[in-house]
Parts: structure tokens; sequence; C-alpha cells
């Protein structure tokens, strides 16, 4: 039996342009010019670059500083000689602002020409013709390249690249023709390529070596028979099995440590360099900060003025019935001029959202934007958001992915985010700062007995910061630190002087 139910629901929707503007909030300055481009060539109505109006003043601004130039011309011949030494050295008030050494303006903003790098596929697809493969071997060499993660390792199981060659190619091929193959494909460069372990990578690179390479027979031996007991550092244990001393097996660790690449495929090998181009500028200027957001953030979008006009006719003949209208025509237009305006008010409000967040970072981090590194104060999206008055998903947006350009370096806006923690005297500082004061304290502990969690808090808090072993365990966990006993490292002591 139907029953009809009546509920009252409060539902939040958002306009298209409401969804339009977050979209655009969360990208940064190089997806944000990619997706103007994309704009512009789905709507016909917008357009970049200065309007019609824009161009023609600033055509009459360029006409009457010609007549001005003109009139200074004629009166030059009675003007004071001066000289141009003078002028060029005279920095004081060049082209209207005080002019700042090593500030270049925009010139450092504009895009540089980026390197014709070729990918790890492509560097590898041009040394397979060394190889004399066959038409099925090519196949499978292919397959195998294609499979290769950008570490440079072949994370695929041989029965998936079989079951591909079959689906792909109709061939039939065993378990034994992939190995053949891939033991070719392993020979190329750069060394340990394809490898499908660490353990595997390491070794490819260690057989590559001459044979007179010192410790090179002793890592092979390690990383083929004791390869657990050399991830665990049992040195003692390592010894004994080997057969070696202290020197040679040093000598061998130093080898893998020193001369092997542990991801081959990495960098140099990318499909294209990535510059970090910063969102923002920040530059502290007579005891003030001035906040500059990249000028590719607030691109010159206007409607066209031809298609305005055609709208506005095409409106202006439905409402006098003069002529039959092109109904079709005229809801394109409609549209698409909706649309365009829409997505320049969404960009403006970006550029407007984003300068207001970064304006509150340096607020909030005014310390560290004067004095650098050390200075970090613990910070959270809350405390953003309340200054600007905006819901924490905003700022979240904004601060994710984006960069700022300080005295100090290019720093993620992520970075100044941070929880706090108490010193011994009672002051908050950002765990960021706690990390950084942990990470010295290891770098420079004594690697023949590395310190424990407990030890490193102990040290920790010699040095003020009071903070628990667990979180000391965690914020080593965070910054890639092994724990004590993989630290471990073999020291050698001084031979005496023979005098001595």
């Amino acid at each position: 039996m139907l029953e009809l139910q009546q509920k009252q629901e409060l539902q939040q929707k958002l306009s298209p342009q409401q969804i339009q503007y977050i979209k655009l909030l969360q990208l940064d300055t190089f997806d944000l010019e990619r997706r103007i481009e994309e704009e512009l060539e789905e709507n016909p109505l917008l357009q970049e670059g200065p309007s019609e109006e824009e161009q023609r003043e600033e055509e009459e601004l360029d006409a009457t500083a010609e007549e001005m130039e003109n009139e200074l011309e004629e009166t030059d011949e009675d003007d004071e000689e001066f000289d141009v030494e003078d002028l060029l050295n005279n920095t004081d008030d060049m082209y209207g602002y005080n002019a700042k050494p090593g500030y270049q303006g925009d010139d450092e903003d504009r895009d540089r020409p980026m390197p014709a790098d070729q990918t790890l596929a492509e560097q590898l697809q041009d040394q397979l013709s060394f190889l004399n493969l066959d038409d099925t071997e090519h196949i499978i060499a292919d397959q195998i390249i294609g499979s290769i993660d950008e570490d440079g390792y072949l994370k695929r199981e041989i029965d998936s690249i079989i079951d591909d060659i079959l689906f792909n190619h109709g061939v039939e091929i065993t378990e034994e023709d992939v190995e053949k193959v891939l033991t070719q494909v392993q020979s190329l460069d750069p060394a340990g390529i394809a490898a499908r372990d660490l353990q595997e990578c390491l070794l490819l690179q260690l057989y590559r070596m001459p044979e007179d390479v010192e410790g090179r027979n002793t890592a092979i031996a390690m990383l083929e028979d004791e390869y657990e007991a050399f991830t665990k550092k049992h040195f003692d244990k390592l010894e004994n099995r080997l057969g070696v001393d202290d020197q040679e097996l040093k000598t061998a660790f130093d080898l893998i440590r020193q001369r092997l690449d542990p991801k081959p495929g990495e960098g140099e090998f990318s499909e294209e360099t990535n510059y970090i181009t910063p969102d923002f500028t920040v530059r502290h200027v007579d005891g003030e900060f001035v906040i500059t957001l990249n000028g590719r953030n607030a691109p010159d979008l206007h409607i066209s003025r031809h298609y305005r006009k055609m709208l506005q006719k095409l409106k202006a003949q439905k409402e006098s019935d003069e002529k039959e209208v092109d109904e079709e025509t005229e809801e394109f237009l409609k549209d698409k001029f909706d649309s365009a305006q829409w997505f320049i008010d969404s960009i403006n409000q970006r550029r407007h959202t984003m300068s207001l967040v970064m304006d509150a970072i340096v607020q909030l981090q005014e310390d560290f934007f004067r004095y650098g590194e050390g200075h970090l104060k613990p910070m959270i999206l809350k405390d953003v958001a309340e200054i600007i008055d905006m819901d924490i998903s905003t700022v979240s947006r904004v601060v994710n992915g984006k960069y700022v350009q300080t005295e100090w370096g290019v720093y993620e806006l992520k970075y100044f985010f941070s929880e706090g923690l108490e010193t011994v005297d009672g002051e908050e500082v950002s765990n960021k700062e706690v990390k950084a004061e942990l990470q010295r304290i290891v770098d420079n502990e004594d690697k023949t007995d590395p310190m424990s969690d407990q030890d490193l808090a102990d040290k920790l808090e010699e040095k003020g910061f009071k903070i628990a072993r667990r979180t000391v365990s965690k914020y080593r966990k965070q910054l890639s630190i092994p724990v004590a006993r993989l630290r471990r490292e073999i020291v050698l002591e001084e031979e005496e002087d023979d005098g001595g």
C-alpha cells in the first residue's frame, strides 16, 4: 500500500558561480593560467587583454606624452647642460619609485624557457636500438619500459605484463621470455633501472662497477646473502658471516651509501622540470611589509565589445518586434555572456580572497617574515579564518599548493601552520621549531651510540622544550629519522702516530 509522507528539510546548495569560484580558489598560478586558456577557447565572448575603452585611454595618454616630449625637445637647447653619468647613477627616484638594489620588478616574473628534457621512457626507448631485439622482444621491452615508475622501478608483476601483451598484441609469451628481455632492459642507463626492489636495484649498480673497486665484492656478498642483516645494521653478525673486519665492512657500507642511487629514475628523467612559481611575494621595505600577488593571478579579462553589441541589438529587435529574432543565437550569446561575467567575477573574488589570507598570515607570522627561520609561531587555519571572517575550508583551499617568495626563500603556505608546544619557561612555540631542533640533535649525535627516543626527549628538555618520549617518536617518524639501532654507523678510530 502506498503511503504519502511529508517532511521538512533544510539544505544548502551552491550556485554555479560559487562552485566555479571554489574550484578556481584551489588552483595555483600555473593551473590557473591553463584554466583561463581553456575558458578563452570555449567562450568567444571572453577576451584577454585591455578592453577597447582602456586601449583608447592608453592611446590618448600616449598622444599627450608625445606632445609633451616634443615641447621638451623644442626647449632642450635652453636647458642647462647635465652630466649623463649623474643621471645614470641617480637611483633616488627612478621610474617613479625609489629603486632598490637587486629588485628587478616584473622581469623576474616572466616565463623562463623550459629545458627540452626527455622522459624516462624516451631515454630508454632511444637505447633499445642497441639491443638487437626481434619484433616480439621489442613488444616486451616496450611493455616493460611503459611499466617503470618515476623512481625507475618495475612494480608490475611479470604475469600482468604477459596478460597485457596477449590482450593488446595477441602475442603469447612465457615468463622466461619476459625475464630475458628484462635483463637486457636492466643493462640500459641509468644503472639500476627496471629493478623490482631496492636489493636488486643496488646489486645492478654494483655489477656495473669494475671488479677492482674497493668494497665492491663485500657489498655484493652482503646484499646477496645477508640483506636482512644489512638493512638492520647488525654489524657484528655481518663481520662474522662475511669474514671481514671493521674497515672492510665500513668500506662496503660507504660504497653503497655514497655511490649508489636508490632511485635511479628520479629527477633528471621527469617529463618536465617543475619550477615553483610563487603565488605571492613578501618584502620588508622601510619597516613595512609589501605583499604582492603574482601578476598572472590577475589577468586582463573582459567581454567582447563586438558580441556585447550583437546581444544588445538582438534584444532591441525582440522588444520592438521589427523583425524575427533568431532565438537560438540569442540564447547562445546570453549563456556565453553570463558565463564570461561569472568567470571574470570569480577571478576577481579569488584574487581578493587570496590577498586577504596572505595578509592575515603575515600579520600572524610577522617575526618570521622579519627575522627568518627560528621565529615561527603556532598557527592553525582557524586563526586566519577568524581574522578574515571566512570559513576554515576557504582558508584551506587558498593555502593548499600555494607558495610565497620571502627574503629567506620560497615556502609553501602550509609551512606556516603548525601546532604549539609549551617550553620549560611556559612560552608557546611552533612544533616545527621543535622538529628542527630534533633534526639538529640527531645530525650531531655520536653515530657509534645513537640516542634513544627518551635520550632525545631529555636532550630537548635541556634546550628548553618540554616534550614527551612518545611525541619525540612521532616527530622522528615524520622527519623520516630511523630508530637508534638503524642510525648506528661504523666509525673507525684514528691510528695513533708512530711517535705517540
